[in-house]
């Protein structure tokens, strides 16, 4: 009878269990958005934003059956800010997961404290080689690129297209120095060579002294990394210096991505290399582009596929584990084996978490980055010294 009463009683008690844990994981899903809503790269912020709830927005507003709360923070692409910033949202509001962010040191500060305190962490957007090298860890993962893919591709295309000599211009800071060092090492690898790195501060947007050194030295092409505001700058200074007659300006990207409307006739023409181009004409893509458009009364940019698949990507994390994101390997396990089905075309998860795409090459016509070709198909970073 003792025995009889025992095994009901536990029966009982792993029934509330089940159901208290079940109850759980029906709770709202924590979600920090640590992005840039204020100052240059306030644009960037909002698209990724966009992104990720319209995905959301697609599966009824819940991914692996849990109701999405969000909580924002603005991270004012300010490195110095970043630690303080994201524990906010680590230890003061608890979030299950982070997304963020555009800039790169405030990346680099954002995957220290996810590595420390295991949350999760999804960057949709800054391309610090570092993330997906050296600090890589299995809860932290990328939907976007590392700095060296785009760039090391648009070497490649400079040295094919028979420029012999370059010079690059930047912010000094990690993804300027990154993307620069990638473009090197793509365009040196197919015989030509970077004569000369220069540097500004960020966000300096004082450019003359450095495009009349470059007037002066006459290099076959110039490679050049800005993004947002800086990015308008500098591609119309380089215009108005009468520049882009004769010494070709390329970039990857970010360079003309959501900044043509006000770059106008300066840009038109350029190349550019990233995973995501205008004119791509896939139903996938195009039905993402008239979903953003119907839902944001935009047009969706880079930054928005972005955002759209870290959504993706922590939906498919979500649903092998049925909503519950502690479960961090078979977590990572899932979005490890999963072929996304974005807007960009399909792409995989590299060892390190970094995305294995297509880079295309764009050409800037009217207000599009339009895709002239695949320059290098299933792309994957290096991912240098991560130890995963």
């Amino acid at each position: 009878m003792t025995t009889r009463i025992a095994r009901t009683t536990l029966t009982a008690l792993a029934l509330a269990c089940i159901a208290t844990v079940g109850h759980a994981q029906q709770g709202k899903l924590k979600v920090g958005l640590m992005l840039p809503f204020s100052g240059t790269y306030a644009a960037l912020g909002a698209a990724i934003e966009n992104g990720f709830k319209l995905r959301v927005e697609e599966q009824g507003g819940k991914l692996g059956g849990r109701e999405i709360e969000y909580i924002k923070v603005d991270d004012e692409s300010d490195p110095a800010k970043a630690t303080d910033n994201v524990n906010k949202l680590i230890k003061r509001d608890n979030v299950d997961v982070i997304v963020g962010t555009v800039h790169s040191g405030v990346a680099m500060a954002m995957a220290k404290a996810a590595k420390e305190s295991g949350t999760v962490l999804i960057v949709p957007n800054a391309g610090a080689d570092a993330v997906t090298g050296p600090m890589c860890a299995q809860n932290i993962f990328r939907s976007s690129f590392s700095n060296w893919q785009p760039a090391y591709a648009m070497g490649e295309v400079a040295a094919k297209q028979g420029k012999k000599t370059a010079m690059t211009l930047t912010w000094k800071y990690a993804a300027g120095d990154e993307s620069v060092n990638g473009f090197k090492e793509g365009f040196e690898k197919g015989g030509g060579k970077v004569v000369k790195q220069l540097t500004v501060p960020f966000p300096n947007v004082e450019f003359q002294a450095l495009l009349t050194e470059i007037a002066a030295a006459k290099p076959d092409a110039v490679y050049s990394f800005f993004a947002g505001g800086g990015a308008v700058k500098f591609v119309k200074d380089y215009a108005a210096a009468g520049l882009n007659k004769n010494i070709p300006l390329y970039g990857p990207g970010f360079l003309t991505d959501g900044t043509l409307d006000a770059q106008g006739e300066s840009a038109q023409g350029m190349l550019t290399t990233l995973h995501y181009a205008d004119g791509l004409n896939t139903p996938r893509d195009n039905s993402f582009r008239t979903a953003y458009a119907k839902m944001f009364k935009l047009q969706p940019d880079v930054y928005a596929v972005q955002g759209y698949d870290a959504a993706q990507m922590l939906a498919i994390g979500l649903a092998a584990t049925k909503g519950d994101i502690s479960k961090k390997a078979e977590f990572a396990g899932a979005i490890e084996k999963a072929k996304i089905d974005s807007p960009r075309g399909a792409f995989t998860i590299g060892k390190s978490h970094n995305p294995v795409q297509d880079i295309y090459l764009r050409k800037v016509e009217g207000k599009e980055n339009k895709m002239v070709n695949v320059a290098i198909k299933g792309l994957a970073d290096p991912a240098r010294g991560c130890k995963l």
